[in-house]
Order: structure tokens, then sequence, then C-alpha cells
């Protein structure tokens, strides 16, 4: 807790901040400048709940991009992290700038320290220090900022006290006592004084969520961060509260000499207060020298600080493939970001340079535009708090306020502040120390250049970085079922939530396929990984079932089937120079279950490929089953074969089909079953109410895994929409079930299909009798079309050729081919049955 607490307070970097930002607040608001810096504690610690409760959701080193990702989706959270790295970048040119001053002060060299070239020289040579600081480890980071940051807080106290008991009792000519106005925020001059001055408070309080970046290498990551987060904004508020309030009455807000109002000191308030309160000669010269070095060492701290946080949302975003992957890469022995903390660096200096030489005053203006970019990313966190947690927020009191209200407020007034500075304050020609002339705009502020001109950047970088993302999630949702098709033998619904992190979509599916006899297949099925290739094999897989699914294949031998094309696609795609070994296939370790009902037996076969589960609800009671299903390897693995088992289904049985990603928010499998058993039980309810259900209890927020739920309430046929009969091998019984289905068609009133379906009739029999013998089966079925059905003992399947024209046989199914929309074969445990659709005439009105 200590070193996560220490590591937000350096971050903020309190001496730093106050010797930068002290003197910009007084020129905005005056004398005010106590309660404008307490008045930025508000917005600050209702962000830090946000980034509180959002850390025990989902402790990631992200923090801004990621739970902005899950929560909106990886175009709002690119703009998250892009908001967090330009407001990390920018800084680093105001801290190695002041850092580069003092360092000169602390020697005595105080012309190099007016020198621009010189500072920023310096400046390039601490980033490149501090940069190797921070790629040797975090451990060595957290121990140097310990003791620095006791020695700036002990400083900052007594330079308080000091300060203070000067003002009662040896006054310098600048000094003012205490007034209840300066804590007045109504006294501010304009509310445009007010915005500025807040915002440069918001600055001078950032930094604390820097124990959010380190969460995964922090011991209980979900609970420590957001303690120290708060604990950081209230101990910041305490410190700046003293220190602001001591400064103005010590040396006052006159425009000359130590004022905090003059303009040649409004970047540097410490380098003449120290001697004016410490004094110039003996214990007061080294406590003067040493308030210079914490000032020094607070922007050195500042800045290490800066650079942790930086790598590590880079390396998060190079994790999740929204910048490129090497700066996911970590160094074996430090374990830190190589591309991630060496690049940051670089692209620092790069920017120190260039403010630099463009602006005047690159501290002040860097300052005002990393306001900006702070702003919009704690309001996007704050917003992203309400929208992630929107669904329990009427779970509790305590969920309402710190998941949504206090969230909610911070992001509201960081929005109103960012919009209203930006457009407004910033906006003003006269404001801070640069302008640009844009074209069709006119002269324009350069810190809202600036500021608004980075985040820009990074809407126009977006389509770029996150087109990977887009591709994969429209090829996903392009090989998924559109709507599943109604059936007689089921009504279905089905919910598919792709993951939030990784590339945000991976590979599980879903289908519902019409099979003949009105039997219907239901699969699910869950490929490893995340992004296009991975979609796209999930594309394969679906495509492979559907396929072998047509060839009425049994449940068990279908996935023996697809389990031969995983392995044979695997090999294929090693095979070939270059490759002497088949390289790995996302299909390999494929999860799948695979089922197919029968409404007119009522009777359900399963096989499961992996670790699939089944959930079976009986229609009167509610009572939920979880039927054990003979194990099968996951696809491509290999060992034991695939086996089928039967299960008899009353009409109105609910059957819950899905991935083990639904379950990835439960403490643990067997609590998740648990909790979709409940859901599930309440067979009353309507299909869609119960997957909508099933989603916002188990997954409640962002998901790391894909998840898909897949329920099918299962119907029997009625009994006057098919019939069947039992015939001899016999000749004679040819006329006899023509004469039957000619009856039968005509009492459904089907008489256009009579001539038709005699004939198929007739001559599937006749073929039976022939080449097979046997007790017959034949089988109608009145459906969406006209099936008709014909079952043997026979194994063998009859295959359709052009007859020649000597032949004296062989037309028999080329007619029935010419005659049905479709006919195929199917085995079953006695023998095989052949079946033809018709299409139904049209009723009228159609």
């Amino acid at each position: 807790m200590f070193s996560s607490v220490a590591m937000g307070l350096a971050s903020a970097g309190p001496a730093y901040s106050l010797a930068a930002t002290l003197g910009i607040i007084v020129a905005g608001v005056g004398l005010q400048a106590p309660i404008v810096t307490m008045l930025a504690f508000i917005p600050m610690l209702l962000v830090a709940y946000a980034y509180r409760e959002l850390n025990a959701s989902n402790a990631d080193c992200g923090t801004t991009f990621t739970w902005a990702t899950r929560a909106f989706g990886p175009r709002t959270g690119w703009m998250g992290g892009w908001g967090l790295i330009v407001a990390n970048i920018i800084v680093m040119a105001s801290l190695a700038e002041i850092a580069a001053a003092y360092g000169f002060r602390l020697v005595g060299l105080d012309g190099l320290a007016e020198s621009r070239l010189w500072t920023t020289v310096a400046g390039i040579a601490w980033i490149v220090v501090l940069t190797a600081i921070c790629y040797v480890g975090i451990e060595f980071s957290a121990a140097v900022q310990r003791w620095l940051l006791c020695l700036e807080v002990a400083m900052l106290v007594l330079f308080a006290v000091a300060a203070l008991v000067k003002v009662y009792t040896d006054p310098p000519p600048t000094a003012i006592h205490v007034s209840a106005s300066w804590f007045n925020p109504f006294e501010v001059p304009s509310a445009r004084a007010l915005t500025s001055g807040i915002l440069a408070g918001v600055f001078i309080y950032w930094g604390w969520d820097t124990a959010f970046t380190v969460n995964e290498e922090t011991v209980d990551s979900r609970c420590v961060p957001g303690r120290a987060a708060v604990m950081s904004t209230v101990l910041l508020l305490i410190i700046y509260g003293l220190v602001s309030t001591s400064s103005q009455a010590f040396a006052g807000v006159g425009t000359s000499g130590i004022g905090l109002g003059n303009a040649h000191n409004a970047n540097d308030v410490f380098s003449g207060l120290g001697d004016a309160v410490f004094g110039g000669d003996g214990t007061g010269l080294l406590l003067s020298r040493l308030l210079i070095l914490m000032v020094l060492t607070s922007a050195l701290a500042s800045a290490e600080t800066t650079i942790l946080p930086l790598a590590r949302t880079v390396f998060s975003m190079a994790v999740h493939k929204a910048v490129p992957a090497r700066f996911a890469r970590v160094h074996r022995r430090f374990l830190t970001p190589t591309w991630g903390t060496v690049g940051m660096g670089a692209v620092s200096i790069a920017v120190l340079v260039l403010l630099s030489s463009f602006s005047q005053n690159v501290l002040a203006d860097s300052i005002d535009s990393v306001g900006l970019a702070i702003a919009f990313q704690y309001g996007l966190t704050g917003f992203a708090c309400v929208w992630y947690h929107r669904k329990v927020l009427t779970r509790s009191a305590r969920d309402l306020i710190f998941k949504g209200v206090l969230p909610g407020l911070g992001g509201l007034m960081m929005l109103l502040l960012f919009l209203y500075a930006t457009f407004v304050v910033y906006a003003k020609a006269e404001y801070g120390r640069t302008s640009v002339d844009l074209p069709l705009i006119g002269r324009t502020g350069g810190v809202t250049v600036l500021g608004l001109g980075a985040l820009l950047l990074g809407l126009l970088l977006m389509p770029l970085v996150t087109r990977g993302h887009a591709v994969a999630l429209k090829l996903q949702r392009s090989l998924l079922p559109g709507r599943l098709p109604p059936h007689a033998a089921v009504d279905a619904a089905s919910r598919y939530l792709p993951a939030d992190s990784g590339s945000g979509v991976g590979g599980d599916w879903y289908d519902l396929i019409p099979l003949s006899g009105t039997r219907v297949g239901l699969v699910v099925g869950d490929v490893l990984g995340h992004g296009l290739r991975a979609a796209a094999t999930m594309g394969r897989l679906r495509t492979g079932v559907r396929v072998l699914a047509r060839l009425d294949l049994s449940p068990d031998e279908l996935l023996s089937r697809l389990d031969d094309l995983v392995e044979q696609t695997a090999h294929e795609r090693g095979a070939g120079p270059g490759h002497p070994r088949p390289k790995a296939d996302e299909a390999l370790g494929v999860t799948c279950l695979y089922a197919v009902y029968d409404p007119v037996s009522g009777k359900c076969s399963l096989a499961r490929a992996g670790e699939s589960v089944l959930l079976v609800v009986e229609p009167h009671t509610g009572v939920v089953d979880h039927p054990e299903l003979p194990p099968g390897p996951p696809l491509g693995i290999g060992g034991l074969p695939y086996q089928s088992t039967d299960l008899e289904l009353p009409p109105g049985s609910l059957v819950a089909l899905f991935t083990g990603g639904l379950l990835q928010a439960a403490d643990s499998r067997a609590a998740g079953l648990a909790q979709l058993s409940r859901i599930i039980a309440d067979h009353r309810a309507s299909l869609e109410e119960l997957c909508d259900r099933a989603v916002n209890t188990l997954l409640p927020g962002a998901v790391d895994e894909d998840a898909t739920l897949l329920v099918a309430r299962t119907r029997l046929l009625d009994r006057n929409q098919f019939t069947q009969w039992e015939l001899p091998p016999d000749p004679a019984a040819v006329a006899t079930i023509r004469t039957a289905v000619g009856k039968q068609l005509r009492d459904w009133g089907l008489d256009d299909l009579t001539f038709a379906s005699e004939l198929i009739v007739s001559e599937l029999v006749t073929n039976v009798i022939r080449y097979v013998g046997g007790p017959i089966q034949v089988r109608l079925i009145r459906d969406r079309t006209l099936i008709c059905e014909v079952s043997d003992t026979g194994h063998t399947t009859p295959n359709l050729r052009h007859a020649a024209n000597d032949d004296e046989g062989g037309r028999g199914l080329f007619i029935i081919a010419q005659m049905t929309h479709h006919w195929g074969t199917r085995y079953t445990p006695t023998g095989k049955t052949i079946w033809t659709e018709q299409d139904l005439p049209p009723t009228d009105g159609h």
C-alpha cells in the first residue's frame, strides 16, 4: 500500500507541480488561488472512485484504454488511450525543462537555467537517464520513489510552516495575512478565470493514477491501487492547500519581485521564495538549496512515473492490437516493456525539441494543453465506469453511488471543463504565449492548437489502428446467422458477445441447421484465440458443420469427419518449403457440441468435442438437468473416438447450449452453472427474456472471452401433420401404398401433389422390393414442405445417374430428382431412409 501511495504522490510531483503552476493559477484567479487548487480536488476525487471501481472489476495496466474499450468499443478506447499518451508525452517537455533549470540553479549556473538551448539539452539528458531507470524495472523505480518522496513532502511542509511563521512574526513587505475570502470561489473575477484556474489545478493533481498502470505488478491488484488512489488525492489536497496558502501569504500576488503574480516567475515560483523564506546564510542557504533540490527531484520523480504509465499503456494497447505488436515485447531479465519504454522516451525527446523550437514558453503552454488531455482522459473514464456497470447500478445503494453517481459527476465536470477551456478560454489568441493563424478560423491560442490538435491527430490515426478489429468483427458477424430461421421442431433464441480484450472478437459460433424429416441440428463451438484468423477459422468450421450436417450424419460421425478436416488443414498449412513442421492451426483444440432433435419421435442425439456442457429444463416442473455426455477430445487433438448419446425430450423441454465464456465472470464453473440453471428454470418466460437474463446476470460487464448462448424449446409434430405405413416386401404393396398416399394428400387438401407423390412412393418402394427386401416403412410429413420418406434395412446408397438410351433401368431416381425440390439419404441404426421434399402449392391470398 505504501509503495502504491508513494508512487501516486511521486507521479503528481507536488513540489514540481506547485513550482510550475502556482504562478499560473494566481495570474488567473488572484487571491482565490488556494480555493481553486482545492476545488480541482473534487473532480479528481470523483474520477478516482471511477478508477477504483473499474480496477476492482478489471485490473489492467491499460486503464482508460482498456476500460473505455470494454464500455464503448475499440474506437472510443483508442481515443482514451491516445489521450493518456498525449498527456504523458507533452508533460515530459515541461518536466524535462524544469528539471534542467533547477539542476543548473542547484549548482549556481543561473545563466544556463535561462538558456532555452541548454535547458533543452539538459532536459534530453534527463529523459535518457530516467528512461534507463524505468527500463531496469519497477522495483528499483519504486525504491527510488519512496525515499525521494519522503524528503520532498518533509521539505514542502517545512517551507509552508516557515513561511507562515515569518508572515506573523517577521513579515516581508509582500506578506498578507490569511483571509477567509481566499477560500470563497465566488470572488474569482470570471467564469473564464475560474475554468483556467481549475484546469491548471487539475494538472497538479494528475498522476495519482500511476498506481493503476502498474496494478498487474501489485499485490492484491484489485484493491490496493483503488485505495492508494483515493489516499493519494486526499494527501495532495492537504499538501496543496497548505503550501498554496502559505506561499500566497508570504509572497503576495504582486507582479514584481517574489510576488506570485510576477510573470517572470510564473513557471518557477520556488527559486526566489526559497531564499526569501529560509534566508541566504548558513542553515537558511542550505534549506533554500534543499528546496531547489526537492523541486528538481520532484520533477525527476514525476518524469519517471510518467514514463511508467506511458510505457505500460502502450504495452497494453499493443497486447490488444491497438498499436504495433512490437510494443508488447518484454525484456527477459528486467520484465519491462522494451519498445514501450525506450520508444516512448524517444518520442518524448522529439516532442521536447519540437516544442522548445516552436513555443515562446514551452512550459506554460504545455501545462495548459496537458490539462485538456487530462480532462478528456479522466472524463472518458468517469463515463466508462457508469456505462460499464450500468447493469448493476440498482443492485445496492453503494453500487449506485460509487459506480454511477460519483463517477458520472466526475466525468461530467471534466467534460464541461474540457469544452469550455478548449473553445472559449484557450482558443483566444491572446491566451498563452503563442498563437497560430489557422485557415478559415484565424488566430487561435497555441494551447488549444497544441492540446486539441494532438487529440485530433489520434482521431485521424484511429481508423488505421482499429481497422484490424473492425474487419475481424465484421467478418465474425457476417459468418454467424443473421437470425435463427423458424422451424417446426423448436423455438430458438441466441446471444453472442464478442470479447472486449485482445482484438475484440474471437471464434465462438452457434447455428441452427434444418435437416431432413423436419429434424433440426443445434450446434455451438469455441475456437481458441482472437482476431481475424480466429474469426476466419470459425467461419471455416461452421461451413464444415453445415455441409456435413446436410449429409445427415450422426453427431459422433459428424465430429469425427470435422476432426479429420481440422487435422488435414493444420497439416496443409505447414506443408511446403520453409515449413518443415506443421504450423499450429487455430482450429486445434476447438470445442463443439452438436445435437440433432427429431420432432416426430421426441429424441435428441448429441455428441461433443471438448468440455461442452448441456442443460435441459423439464417443461412442467422447471427442474434443470445436467446430463452427462460421453467425453470426446477437442478437435484436432486426437484421443478417444466420439460417441453419441440419445435423450428423450418431452414437448416443451428447454435445452441450453453455450460456450465456456458465458461462465467466465463466475467464481467457479460450478457456481456459473448454478446461476445459469436458476435463470433458465423459469420455463414460463420467453426465450428472448431468458437469454437477456442470462447475459445480464452472468456477464454484467465487459468480457475477456467470447460468450455464446443458444436456447431452444422443443416441440412434437401434431399427429395430424404426419402419417406412416408398414409394408411387406411384396410387389402388391406398391398399389396399396399409392392408393393410401393419394387419399392422405386429398385429406390434407394437396390434390396438386398427388400424381407426383404417388410416382415417387411407388418408385422408391419398388426399388426396395427389388434390391433390398425386408420390411418397409413409408412416412408422409406435412410441414413447410411435403416430405416423403421410405425406410428399409439396406445400407447401400442409391446413386443418381444419367441412363444411356439402351439402358433398361436407372431412370427412377433421375425422375424423382426432377419432380422434387430436395432429396437425399440418411442412415439409421436399422438401415437407411430415402427422403424427398416437394414445395407446397401456394394458398389463397399468397
